[in-house]
């Protein structure tokens, strides 16, 4: 049950920092989002570290901590240049088969997966995929219409990103089941993209920020650290889950977008929607 809750509060908290993201990113940039949401997290992050105390660091684990910033902040840059110039409701699902891809590595490297919650997985991992399916943008879709070749460079980059998220989710995923506070991935990661994006940016006076992108750095720094934060403790109880849970972000984001930004979705994406509440109830259920 630890990776249902763990999961869907990931999920909530990445969908809201997805929607702030997306509207700041058009405002400042996308690089100068991704430092401010790195500064953010990081000071965020700080006093819950002091708190869980300190933790022995060997090899593997610094490693294991580099190895999640990078692969975080390349997500992050990937994901935000997909957000900067396409629709909330096609990034964000592709970049959801983060979880899916997570979830196959994982049980690779073994990890045991009951055949009951392996069937659900999928069935959330292919809803996932549904909501991503989008024709290409007629002008039927008004203010928020893209054009087909925009869409495609965002779902590539939106595609690039899920492929190296899903690397970080499975060495968060390691680090926390080996023990490590959730927050102290939460500052190495942090740190690392503070150290190389936000502070080269500030020394060279390109960290961008304007009065109306405050409030959604500021949003999106705080619910991307804690929704790791809810990750890496759900991931305890079985990363494969917890990844593909936490992917519900892109279902959430993609409701909210049609409500917040007016952006339509496709019957096939509805369906996607569908099957990944149903399959996360199942799972729900069957882990109760």
């Amino acid at each position: 049950m630890l990776a249902i809750v763990g999961g869907f509060g990931a999920a909530l908290s990445w969908a809201i920092a997805t929607l702030a993201s997306s509207r700041s990113s058009r405002m400042i940039g996308v690089v100068s989002v991704i430092g401010w949401v790195m500064a953010v997290g990081l000071v965020a992050s700080i006093g819950p570290a002091l708190i869980a105390g300190p933790y022995p660091l060997g090899v593997p684990d610094l490693v294991g901590l580099l190895v999640v910033g990078i692969t975080y902040n390349g997500g992050l840059l990937l994901t935000y240049a997909g957000l900067s110039i396409g629709r909330v409701s096609i990034v964000a699902p592709i970049v959801a088969t983060e979880g899916a891809v997570a979830a196959l590595i994982s049980v690779a490297l073994g990890e045991p997966l009951a055949p009951g919650t392996a069937i659900l997985l999928a069935a959330i991992a292919l809803g996932v995929v549904l909501a991503a399916v989008e024709r290409a943008v007629d002008a039927e879709q008004g203010p928020r219409a893209t054009d087909p070749a925009t869409t495609r460079r965002s779902a590539l980059l939106a595609i690039a990103a899920a492929g190296t998220f899903s690397i970080g989710l499975v060495v968060a995923g390691r680090l926390g089941e080996a023990g490590m506070p959730p927050a102290w991935v939460i500052v190495g990661s942090r740190g690392v993209g503070t150290l190389a994006i936000a502070a080269p940016l500030a020394l060279l006076g390109r960290l961008r920020l304007t009065r109306p992108a405050v409030p959604l750095v500021g949003v999106a720094g705080v619910l991307e650290a804690l929704g790791s934060a809810l990750y890496v403790v759900a991931a305890r109880d079985g990363i494969a889950a917890a990844a593909v849970l936490s992917s519900q972000f892109a279902a959430i984001a993609a409701v909210a977008a049609f409500f917040l930004f007016g952006e339509r979705l496709q019957r096939v994406q509805v369906v996607g929607v569908a099957m990944i509440a149903l399959g996360v109830t199942a799972l729900a259920a069957l882990q109760a």
